[in-house]
Order: structure tokens, then sequence, then C-alpha cells
């Protein structure tokens, strides 16, 4: 293990693969997906690892032939897509009984293939992943849906070659760094959105007194802060490698003060706002970084006694990806490519070839004094963004406690002329005056998010905690103390 001194800033996150980690020596985050992730796993293990690849596998290729039981929201997310399960041949088989229903509540549900695909890649290394059978099986799933006599939706063929496999990077990148009251607050560059969407808000906000005595004034500036901060995520990022995103722009205090001053105290904006200028801010040394729903992603948060630290947020997009197992591999497909802005030809979010399409994960880890405070992350499409920025501000501005933060009813500012928000938000003391007096609409939704955090309380203890309720409920736990 790495033992130098833990003062070191974070320098580094990967995109295609892995997280947003601190180490005494090293710093680093990534996004993950299909085919990205094996890679990712494989640049961070090779690097900054304690353990083989083949060793970190072994409790995934055990959870896959053992199986786990499953519980109603397996079922209920499983339920929400029949409709294209049922079409692909592979898909059917893994997760449908044979009457064409979800696997039932309390029966164990075993992923035999997918054991088989970690232990291939356990034994050969992430070319075991691009090249070879499972590579083949890969391409031949994308270009010719393995479809049902039955299929009842158009599965166009997709482009997906061979090369694009044995070509594939996981690029290691610089995060974005912002300070806030005092902290450091670190979080995934483009083209994820995450970082520099909740550093910008984070730099607005630092300007307001963020009250806990009035929460209701405090959650208002939230919001306006998101929505600002939102109007220039949707203008400006997008892969680095295709676009020159103005980062050190967006992420520096003169640009936040602009913004902030677009934002009344008493009142919600009337209309989404229009993105700014950061341009005539891009200047070097502002930040250390380089250049719409879903419900596949996840999201968990570990620490060990070594001092790493490691958030992260992996996904395939959509609850199913694309709704294609590999056939004979026991692993979906992402749709991650609906991220990108289809309906213009000229922004940078555009489609192109070999471009990455900008996410929102945000795996964030906060520093105080060169050591790790917080770290936290979260699923939820879009929501992502605000659901970590509002547990930031509910832990380092408005006294809640981190289980309380995370399990507080939940809002989403994003630019749009209602605020989604969870009913027992709407519904509560402080929802109710922002409609009645701060003018904030709002149209509800079911849940927003599912946070893991750590918090790091010094003379070596932490506090995992984890989401109560949301899809299902989360895990927060230690394991082996001492």
């Amino acid at each position: 293990r790495e033992t130098a001194p833990a003062a070191m800033r974070p320098d580094s996150f990967w995109e295609g693969g892995m997280p947003l980690t601190f180490n005494p020596a090293r710093f680093s985050g990534l996004s993950v997906g299909v085919p990205g992730t094996v890679r990712g796993w494989d640049e961070a293990i090779r690097r900054y690892g304690t353990m083989s690849l083949r060793e970190a596998l072994v409790p995934g290729i055990e959870v896959a032939r053992g199986g786990f039981v499953v519980d109603q929201t397996f079922f209920s997310q499983t339920q929400a897509n029949v409709d294209f399960f049922d079409d692909i041949t592979s898909t059917r088989a893994l997760y449908l009984d044979p009457d064409g229903t979800p696997r039932d509540v309390g029966t164990v549900f075993r992923n035999p293939d997918l054991a088989r695909t970690y232990e291939r890649i356990a034994h050969l290394g992430a070319k075991g992943f691009y090249r070879g059978a499972v590579a083949d099986a890969m391409v031949n799933a994308v270009q010719s849906p393995p479809l049902t006599a039955t299929a009842n939706h158009v599965w166009r063929p997709g482009v997906m070659t061979m090369r694009d496999l044995h070509t594939y990077v996981a690029p290691e990148r610089a995060p974005t760094k912002i300070s806030y009251r005092g902290l450091d607050v670190y979080g995934m560059g483009p083209p994820s959105s995450g970082g520099s969407t909740d550093g910008e808000a984070l730099n607005i906000l630092e300007g307001f007194s963020l009250d806990p005595d009035d929460r209701t004034q405090a959650l208002h500036f939230f919001l306006e802060a998101s929505r600002f901060s939102f109007a220039d995520r949707n203008a400006y990022l997008a892969d680095s490698d295709f676009f020159d995103v103005p980062l050190a722009g967006l992420l520096s205090d003169n640009f936040a003060d602009e913004r902030r001053e677009l934002i009344d105290p008493d009142q919600a904006s009337a209309h989404p706002a229009a993105p700014g200028d950061p341009y005539p801010h891009n200047t070097a040394g502002q930040a250390a970084a380089t250049a719409t729903t879903g419900g596949g992603t996840t999201h968990l948060t570990v620490s060990d006694r070594h001092g790493n630290v490691v958030s992260y947020t992996f996904t395939i997009e959509s609850t199913g990806g694309n709704g294609v197992v590999v056939p004979g591999w026991g692993f979906l497909l992402n749709n991650e490519l609906t991220d990108f802005n289809f309906d213009s030809q000229t922004h940078p979010n555009k489609v192109e070839g070999g471009k990455r399409p900008r996410s929102s994960m945000s795996p964030t880890i906060v520093l105080d004094d060169g050591r790790p405070l917080l770290a936290l992350g979260s699923p939820g499409g879009s929501m992502i963004i605000t659901t970590v920025l509002q547990i930031l501000i509910d832990k380092l501005d408005l006294g809640a406690t981190l289980p309380g933060a995370i399990a507080a009813p939940r809002a989403s500012q994003r630019n749009t002329p209602t605020t989604v928000a969870e009913p027992a938000f709407v519904d509560s003391m402080e929802g109710q005056s922002l409609n009645a007096d701060y003018r904030h609409a709002f149209s509800e939704t079911t849940e927003i998010g599912a946070a893991t955090a750590i918090e790091f309380l010094g003379d070596g203890r932490v506090l995992a905690a984890a989401e109560p309720q949301r899809r299902g409920g989360g895990s927060a736990m230690v394991e082996e103390p001492g």
C-alpha cells in the first residue's frame, strides 16, 4: 500500500471504469459503464490497488453463481422493463420466469453466465473482456440483437465493431476542485457534468449566508443556485476531447459572483435561466481540472483503515440498459448514448464518432486541511447532481447529521419551469413556504437519488451512512474494524 502523507491533493479521475478516490498518496475518480467498466477496474487496480484483479473478482463470482434473494425493488424494476426484456431471447431467459413475469420476490436469482465472464476476466485480465469470446458475443449482440419471435418493438442493428473494443481506453483526467467555506471539494470533470455543476452551485452559495434557523430561505438559495448552474451545464458541458469546455471559467469565483447577482433572495425565477458567459473568466489557475432520466446507476462509498477512500458511481443509463443481455455471458449492454444532444448539430454535446456522452455522475470527496471529511455520491440521472448538492449543504451548512442529510426529503431544480420534488418535500413546512412565499412551483416524483456516504470523524473513527428507504434502502456497515 502507498503510505505517503495524506496532505497530497486529489489529482486524477478515470473515465470508463471506476470511482473518485482518495489515497494517502494519490487521488482518482472515474465514471463507469459497459464496456468501460472492465478497463477502468483494470487501470485502477493496476495503479492503486492492494490486490489483483483476480482477487477482487472473487466475491462477484461467488454472488453471480450462488445468487441473491429477489426483493420487491428488484422485482419492480424488472416489472417496469418486461415489455422490452421479453423481446430479447437472452434477456428473457435471465430475468423472466417461463410465464413471462419477473422472478418472484423471495426466490434466488442466479447468473452463472456472469460468473463465467468474471472468471474469464480473472484469468486473462481485461483482454478477456475486450478480445476473444466475450468481445465476439458483445459485437454480435449489438449488430444483431437476439430477438424473440414475438418481439413487439423495432430493434435497430447497432454499429459497434471489434475495433471499438480493441481500442477502448479509460483515460485518466484531473478532477474538478473548488474551495467551499475553507474545505476542498473534489468532483468528476468532463465529460461528466457532476463536478462542474455542483462546484459552480457551491461557489454561488458561498456568497449567501445559509442560516439553519431559516431553512426555507437556505433551500430557496439551493434551488436557485441549481437553476443557474444547470443553465451553464446544459450549454457548455461535453467531452473535452471534442469541445474546449470553459471549465476554469465555470468554476471561477468571479463567474459565480455574476450568477449570484441574478438570484432574487425573496422569490424564485419566473423563467428558466439563460446560460452565462464563463469565457472572460476562463483563465489558467482558476480550477484544478482538465478540460435524462435514468435508473441504471449505482453508487457506493468505501474507505479502509489505511486512509484510502473511494466514491464510485457506475451506470448503464436506464434501468435495464438497452435491454440486451449478451448471450452466454450474462451482462446487460448500456444505452448511455441517450445522453448526447441528438436534437442539435451545433451543441457541444452533439453526436460524434469516438466521443463520450455527457453524464451526470457526481462522485464527490471533501477534504479538510488535506484530509478526508466526507465522501458521497448517488444514482438518479441528472438528479444525481442536485442530490449530492443538497446533502452537502444540509451537512456542511444546515447542521444535519449525515444520516439525516441522506434521508431528508429532496427537491431537484434543473433549470426547468417547475422543481421536481418528493411528496414529503412538497408537504413539508419549508416546501409549503417555498411555494406560497417564494413562488416555487413543484411537480412531484416518487423518489430522488439513493445516496451513500462516509463521514470521517477523527481519531480513526468513521460514520458510514446509506439511504434508508429509497430504491429499497441501501447498506452501511463496518467490516473487520480495528
